[in-house]
């Protein structure tokens, strides 16, 4: 369902269903009666300005009746937002894509805390781009390749190249060695069966069949730290995290696995030793082959 209002700063419109019936005669009282701890005067000055509208772009007004519309969109009000001291660097642009290394503790897109403080919000607003939209996302701990789609009408392409499993990624991570899993000579095949629910904040495995695979080999050492690829043949949520972890080998600076450690602020000297290092792909719109690479280098590993 496409917005009718643009982008603004960055950051798309909210959309809102309202109910078919209920003790309010407007949608203005509705929401009022929803969001009673906002100020109401701020609420019903947003009618005022034009920004709540329906489906069609009609504006609505502090009289329109609650019944009028199904969905409506509105501008949230945003806080302000310390900047995080990272930064995102380009490393392609043209009419159909954009690539980025993405670093550590910056999201892929809005959520929770961080809105304006997010690749998606950043980048649109840095390069002019209200429509960008993220090809696939990245944990906001870990570091990267990220591609966004910059042209709507060429965007479903790209799209299908994710849903049918045509792109081929491999990260990098630093972790302990155990020389017993000899996986500098035998690669490992890691495969589990992975849910996450909305409700908790770690992904689990669990019996069943097996919906996440991932190969895992060490390719070098420093320091008595293993280089590590990875490289996943499904997406699942923290699914590298937790296939090296069930190997004994949890990635370094992970607060989430194998054990969840208490919630503290943001460590910039110490982040997820976990990075998209390469991707490669068909080009659907002209058939060639494309590959991207990370310029990026994980600390632990000088």
């Amino acid at each position: 369902m496409q917005s009718p209002l643009p982008v603004r700063n960055g950051v798309n419109a909210t959309r809102l269903r309202l109910p078919a019936e209920g003790p309010w005669s407007t949608a203005l009282e509705y929401i009022l009666d929803r969001w009673n701890h906002v100020d109401p005067d701020g609420i019903a000055e947003r009618f005022d300005r034009g920004e709540v509208v329906a489906l069609g772009g009609e504006r609505l007004t502090r009289e329109t009746p609650l019944t009028d519309h199904t969905f409506i969109w509105y501008y949230r009000e945003l806080p302000i937002e310390e900047r995080l001291p990272v930064e995102t660097n380009i490393l392609h642009q043209d009419e159909n894509l954009l690539v980025v290394d993405k670093p550590h503790f910056l999201p892929t897109t809005p959520g929770g805390r961080y809105v304006a403080e997010s690749a998606l919000v950043r980048l649109r607003v840095q390069l002019d781009l209200p429509d960008l939209i993220p090809m696939h996302r990245l944990d906001r701990m870990t570091a990267g390749i990220l591609m966004f789609s910059t042209n709507p009408a060429t965007r479903g392409a790209y799209q299908l190249l994710f849903e049918n499993r045509q792109i081929r990624k491999e990260y990098e991570a630093a972790a302990p060695i155990d020389p017993s899993l000899q996986l500098d000579t035998h690669p490992r095949m890691v495969h589990s069966r992975i849910i996450k629910s909305r409700t908790y904040l770690l992904a689990q495995e669990v019996d069943g069949e097996p919906n996440a695979e991932t190969r895992i080999s060490l390719i070098g050492e420093h320091g008595g730290v293993g280089r590590y690829r990875l490289q996943p043949h499904t997406g699942k949520t923290h699914q590298l995290r937790l296939h090296m972890a069930g190997l004994g080998l949890g990635i370094l600076n992970d607060p989430f696995y194998p054990v969840l450690q208490p919630q503290q602020e943001d460590d910039y000297t110490k982040p997820l030793q976990l990075l998209a290092r390469h991707t490669e792909f068909t080009d659907p719109l002209t058939g060639t082959p494309a590959s991207f690479t990370s310029r990026l280098e994980l600390s632990a590993l000088g």
